[in-house]
Parts: structure tokens; sequence; C-alpha cells
């Protein structure tokens, strides 16, 4: 087969950077095609039966950049290396204590050492202020703590480690919850974690009310008001017992995490109890925090396996009064790509035993797409409008419905995954509303996976399949420089153009007007944007990798809508990211044909 052409520079300067391996034996990948040949048939060896013909359907799948699997995987199937084949991770529970804190610290180094990006809930730690045990010292507390974990980071990237992001949370009810939400302001704090605030029901329904919202820790020492209540706690089974250190208006506390978004893009909010609620593995483990970019919750040491199907490669007769979407091709790939994504358990790595015996009891994966806004641009759908937010729902069915039903067959095949209770999982939420076979199925033969859909970010894998636009987000702008690293680890800025604005020039010209369907994120309104996320959430058992777009001159009390409709409509988390001083721009659009600057 001839070799499939990277479509752009910056496509041909990620694939020789980060995913052209050269194996321990010395072998590169000769072109793009050997690179899907090497993940294809590395995948396929895990297969006990047809390995030839598995390789060859992964092949098809991976070629055109039909199939995106995660980065980890297309950088390290094949190759012999010492990696982890899984994007990331949700570490242990942390210990309170300076031996449990550095044994997590230790933990988080090997992980991120093998590429893999890692998740902490800090709530664990005693707030600032405590009596720390013993020594008679005082707790500095958790936001002390997260800088170091932030310079093990910039120290295994100074290195040449992969990168490898982190998340850090902190639960609502926290005593040091306001330093920590106030902890990016500062631009130069924490610049390698992504933080989210884990925020409860009981805390919206303060909000809502207008109530006084108790910050409490369950450390041994009394907290300074005396009170005592009874609170879920990480690591802590059933409610426990927490001291309360103060009170504070639920609605003030509220609006410093949306101010502090407002000013800095940061922190995000994970809304845990809905995200708890809605687990199909509910009864079998406690979710601690979520991957780096919020679409897998995970328990602790679980790991994310993730994939994207690109849909820009479905649309038939683009920019077209003909132009559709091929649902059905969507299906026969979503159930390929289930297999490819189940195998990925039996040939990778893992960095910590525990993380290996986790993710094997579950086997969770995470399906997703990329593409969205452009196959909207492409079939004449404006993003946000009525039909987007219908075919985005169709989408979604289609995936989860075959995602689910070739993980019913995986499991007749090969066996459920080990933690499979047939009782209890056909009773959760998400499982009753599946269809009426898959349900059956699953009584009969089980599940493969125990989650089988997330939509991640996709950022890296978008760009080389031709900057298509990443998972469910608008086109961030039609043309646009963007900054990597180079090879040699100085930065280098490439002039980039949005997949669907360049198959439209060549097929209709440059100075042919573009049609309505051309709308930058800058044009999606909030609401849109939300409206088009909560379509599809219905479909994903992992969640959603979304950061709701606004414009610098966005006033408060909308920016604030955002965040209080994103747990209206039933999200399970939101982020949302307004131009300011603190983070600058992240993305430059530009004219199309001009250079970098």
């Amino acid at each position: 087969m001839m070799s499939t052409p990277a479509p752009a520079d910056l496509s041909r300067h990620l694939w020789e950077t980060r995913y052209r391996a050269t194996g321990v034996d010395g072998a590169v990948d000769a072109d793009l095609d050997a690179t899907w040949w090497r993940v294809a048939n590395a995948l396929a060896s895990a297969e006990p039966r047809r390995r030839a013909h598995w390789a060859r359907a992964f092949h098809a799948a991976l070629a055109d950049f039909r199939f995106l699997p995660g980065g980890r995987i297309l950088a390290g199937a094949g190759t012999r290396r010492h990696v982890t084949l899984f994007n990331c991770f949700v570490m242990g529970t942390l210990g309170d204590s300076l031996r449990g804190i550095f044994r997590g610290l230790e933990e988080g180094a090997l992980t991120m050492q093998q590429g893999g990006g890692a998740g902490y809930d800090f709530s664990p730690l005693r707030p600032r202020g405590s009596p720390a045990g013993a020594s008679g010292a005082i707790a500095s507390g958790p936001v002390s703590f997260m800088h170091i974990w932030d310079s093990m980071c910039a120290t295994l990237l100074s290195t040449g480690a992969r990168r490898g992001a982190m998340m850090g949370t902190l639960r609502c009810d926290h005593p040091d919850v306001e330093e920590f939400v106030d902890a990016k302001r500062d631009g130069r704090a924490l610049r390698r974690f992504n933080l989210s605030v884990l925020v409860t029901d009981a805390f919206m329904d303060a909000v809502a009310r207008g109530g006084a919202w108790a910050l409490v820790h369950p450390a041994r020492a009394p907290g300074p008001a005396g009170d005592v209540v009874l609170r879920a706690w990480p690591g802590r089974t059933g409610p426990v017992r927490c001291h309360v250190h103060r009170t504070v208006p639920a609605r003030a506390l509220w609006e410093r995490i949306v101010r502090a978004a407002y000013d800095c893009a940061e922190p995000g909010v994970l809304f845990l109890d809905r995200i708890q609620r809605t687990n199909p593995l509910a009864y079998a483990e406690t979710i601690a925090t979520t991957n780096p970019c919020g679409e897998v919750p995970l328990p602790p040491y679980g790991a994310c396996d993730l994939g994207s199907i690109n849909l820009t490669r479905f649309v038939r007769a683009p920019f077209s009064a003909k132009a559709s979407l091929d649902l059905d091709g969507v299906a026969a790939l979503a159930g390929v790509a289930v297999r490819l994504l189940d195998d990925v358990y039996d040939v990778s790595r893992f960095p910590l035993r525990r993380q290996g015996e986790v993710a094997l009891r579950s086997r969770r994966l995470g399906l997703g797409i990329t593409g969205l806004a452009d196959a909207f641009i492409m079939l004449g759908i404006t993003y946000g409008s009525a039909a987007s937010v219908a075919l985005a729902g169709d989408v979604m069915r289609t995936i989860r419905d075959a995602a689910y039903r070739a993980s019913v067959a995986l499991a007749r095949e090969k066996g459920p995954f080990p933690c499979f209770d047939a009782a209890a999982h056909v009773e959760g939420a998400f499982v009753r509303a599946l269809p009426a076979d898959v349900v059956r199925g699953i009584r009969r033969y089980g599940l493969r996976n125990s989650h089988l859909t997330a939509i991640a970010p996709t950022g890296t894998i978008s760009l080389l399949a031709g900057n298509v636009s990443s998972g469910l987000e608008p086109a961030y702008a039609f043309a646009m420089h963007r900054t990597v690293e180079s090879g040699a680890g100085a930065p280098a800025t490439y002039a980039v153009e949005d997949y669907a604005h360049r198959r439209y020039r060549e097929t209709f010209g440059a100075d042919a007007p573009l049609p309505p369907a051309f709308v930058a994120a800058a044009a999606v309104a909030p609401r849109d944007q939300l409206a088009v996320q909560a379509a599809l959430q219905p479909f994903v058992d992992n969640a959603i990798a979304k950061t709701v777009n606004v414009p610098a001159d966005c006033a408060f009390d909308e920016f604030r809508g955002v965040f209080d409709d994103a747990f209206r409509l039933g999200l399970k988390g939101c982020a949302a990211f307004r131009p300011n001083p603190v983070t600058g721009a992240v993305l430059v659009p530009r004219e199309p044909g001009a250079a970098p600057a």
C-alpha cells in the first residue's frame, strides 16, 4: 500500500517528533502508513485468533485518520519501549501525613516518567494552620504541597520525558478551598496543573437557597468552630465525622469560584455527586477525581484508554445540498474501535502495579468523537442551531449503541470485565436507557468494558489529522498561528488552517464567499456551546472535556450563567475560557495566507 502523506507541515512535524517511533532495536517508522501498521500489529497481537484479520481491520480504521487512538497508543504501541499506552491516570488517595504525601509524589513521578498524565484529589490533606500530629508542627495545607508536584512535573519535562499534564482537585467544603480557588491568580503558579473544585449537590442547593456552607475536615484535631458534621470523604467508607472550621455564605463561595474562572480561566468545576450517581460501576467503586482534562472520572489508581472517531471522514458530498453523515459507517468503525481499545489492556505496561490491577478490573474505555464542528460546516449546519443539537445527539447515540453492542459481543467471546455484576449493572440509570436488545445482551453475556464512551479534547491528534476541529469544540478560527515544541525543545510556530476551510477553498477557490455554516468559536454563544454538549451527555457514560469559549468583553453575570446552566443542564462539569491578562490567548488567529510572525 502507498504511504499516507501527512496533510500539512505541522501534521508532519507532530508525527516526526511525537508519534514516529524508533524501536529499541533501532527500527524507525518509514512513513505514516508504517506507523499505522506498527500500532495495528501490536494491538492485534492480543487477539487469541485471527490476528492477521484484526491487524488489517485496525489498520483500515487508522488509515486516513478515520480513527484516532490516544497519543500514548500511537507513540508507544509496538516499540517495545518501557512506556505505558494509557494517556492518563488518577492517582491513589493521598495520605494525610508527610510519608503519605511523598509516597504520592513518587508514584506520580513514576507515572509521568512513562508519559501518563495524572489526576489528584488533594482534599485528604488537612487545612493550613492545623496541628500536624505529634511533631507539634503546623500544617501548611494542600495548596502548598501542590507546588512540589508542579516542580516535579517541570523537572521531568526538562529531562525529555513526554509531556504529562496534571489535574488537581479540592472539595468545595475543604477549609482551604478559597486559597485553592485563587491559586492561579499568580500567573506563574501551578502552571502544570488544571484545577477544578469538586462541587456537591448539597453545596449547589445551599447556593440556590442563599444558605450558609460549612468548611470541614476529618483530621483528628477539632476545628476552630468546635462543631462536628457527617460528610462523605475521599478514602473513607461511608459518612465520617468532620470538624467544622468555619462557615461561609454559599453564594459568596460560588461567586468566588466563578470570578476566578472569569479572571484567569481556572478553576473549573466537577459536579461530584452527579458523577457518582451516573457512574455505571457505582456498585463497585467510588470516583476520586478525573484525568487531567476531565473527560474520565476515575477511582483511585484508575486509567483511561481513549480514542476518537474523526467525523469529517464520514461526510458524504460535503458542501452540497446532498451532504449527509454516514451514521452506518460511524457505527461500523465504533465496533472495530472498541476491540482495538480493549486490546490495549493486554499489551500495555502500567507504571505502577496497583494501576494495572485497578484498570484490569473494569477495562474502562473512552470512545468519542473529534471534528464535530468541521462536520457541521461540511454539512451546511451552523454550530449551536437546532439542527446541530439534534445531529450531535444522533451521532453520540449511534456510537454509544454500537460500542455497547461490540462490548457485549466481546464479553461473549472473551469474558466480561472481572468486577462485572449483572444484577447491579443493569440497574444503573445509564444502562437502563440503552436499547432493549443491548440490555438483554448484558444480562446474558455481560460487558467486556465497564464504560465505553467519553469525549476528549483531542488537541494534538486532531492537528495530526490535518487540523480538524478538536473534540466537540467549535472551530477556534479558520486560520491561526500555532506554537509547539520543536524536536530540539525550542518552540516553533506554524501557520495552520482549519480542515473544513481548507477543503472548501480547494473545492471552490480562494475567493469564493464562505457559507453561513462557517462560524468560529468566538461567534458561537456560550449557551449554544452548552446546548451541543448537553445533547451529547446522555450518551456518554464517562464525561466530556469541554471548555466554553467566551469573548473578553463578556459581562461577569453572563459568564456566571455558563456555570449555572451547566449544572441545570445535567452536565458533569464545566470549564470556561475568557482571554484575560493572566493567561492571555492560547491561540492566535491570522488572516488566511499570512505567514507566522
